[in-house]
């Protein structure tokens, strides 16, 4: 495997510019009251319109992941994080926030606070103007590891991040594989309007996840079903539209900001939300993968036929137009 994403320089990427993180706080110990400030976006920043989770250690990658984060591991030919970035760009959601624990000077060297992809079209032949396919993505941090040692799980990690989130988000994971899903405008827009404060999509269960997680009702609910229940379970695929609410009472009772780093899981706010018929959920059958093992990712090693690809770019790349 190459060395993962040294050919991709992205702005910003010495990190030391107060663009990575707004509120960094002054040590693992923080402020005299022994709480982490929480991270805030400066008043000329949008908020983030998703969150990329990149925080874990995984364990069973190793030793893979001894020396390089899990979400930096190749997928035909690029970082598996590039893929879900590559795909929210083309949906239309620029402004990310991503955490990091483990190895997590790697991603922001990698990644920086501005990246720059182009999406040129299929048809090499036609001329045409690069800079219409550029697209601009903004990256803001939530170092967990920096602040606090180590990553504050799913639901720890949402809430330390809540203040750069827009009161709607995407939530995915960087080491999962799902070249085929579509981030839509129109999708965020629906769950904008139903209420509800979470929907996540489901799979069918993999073979090292037979139990699933969730029952799935015929009206569309995310059921959160009782042990020895018969009825079908299916696994969630990491990828869900989220409200803010979920993530305060009675769901949750971390403070907004997580300023103690307190690790929290999301099943149980998530059953919680259910319970009270305030999650729906969909089946997805597209190509999904958990990249949990080095044999599921070798698994991912051949290059689909006519897989779209992006082009990250700096300046000189706008210089260069394909041949005729």
């Amino acid at each position: 495997m190459s060395k993962p994403f040294d050919t991709l320089r992205a702005k910003g990427s010495n990190i030391t510019g107060p663009d990575q993180y707004v509120g960094r706080p002054m040590g693992r110990k923080g402020a005299d009251n022994g709480l982490m400030p929480e991270p805030t976006p400066t008043p000329a920043t949008p908020k983030a319109q998703a969150m990329l989770l990149a925080a874990g250690r995984g364990e069973r990658m190793r030793p893979l992941t001894d020396t390089c984060p899990k979400p930096l591991l190749e997928v035909r030919g690029k970082p598996l994080m590039l893929w879900a970035i590559e795909a929210l760009a083309q949906g239309g959601f620029a402004r990310l926030v991503v955490n990091t624990a483990w190895l997590e000077n790697r991603i922001f060297d990698g990644f920086g606070s501005k990246l720059t992809l182009l999406f040129p079209p299929n048809n090499n032949s036609l001329l045409y103007k690069l800079e219409q396919y550029k697209t601009e993505i903004s990256i803001t941090y939530s170092r967990e590891g920096q602040d606090f040692g180590g990553a504050l799980e799913t639901a720890g990690g949402i809430v330390r991040a809540l203040p750069l989130l827009d009161e709607v988000f995407w939530v995915l994971a960087g080491d999962v594989f799902a070249p085929d899903f579509v981030y839509a405008q129109a999708t965020m827009a629906r769950f904008k309007q139903s209420g509800k404060l979470a929907h996540l999509w489901l799979v069918p269960n993999p073979d090292h996840h037979r139990g699933g997680d969730f029952g799935l009702s015929a009206d569309g609910l995310a059921l959160n079903l009782p042990q020895g229940s018969k009825e079908p379970k299916y696994t969630y695929s990491t990828v869900g539209l989220y409200r803010a609410a979920l993530f305060a009472p009675p769901f949750c009772d971390i403070p907004p900001g997580n300023p103690q780093g307190i690790k929290a899981a999301l099943a149980p706010l998530l059953r919680a939300a259910m319970d009270r018929g305030q999650v729906s959920a969909e089946l997805y059958l597209g190509g999904w993968t958990d990249v949990g093992t080095p044999e599921r990712l070798a698994g991912l090693s051949l290059v689909a036929p006519n897989e779209p690809q992006s082009w990250p770019v700096t300046d000189k790349h706008l210089e260069i137009q394909p041949s005729s």
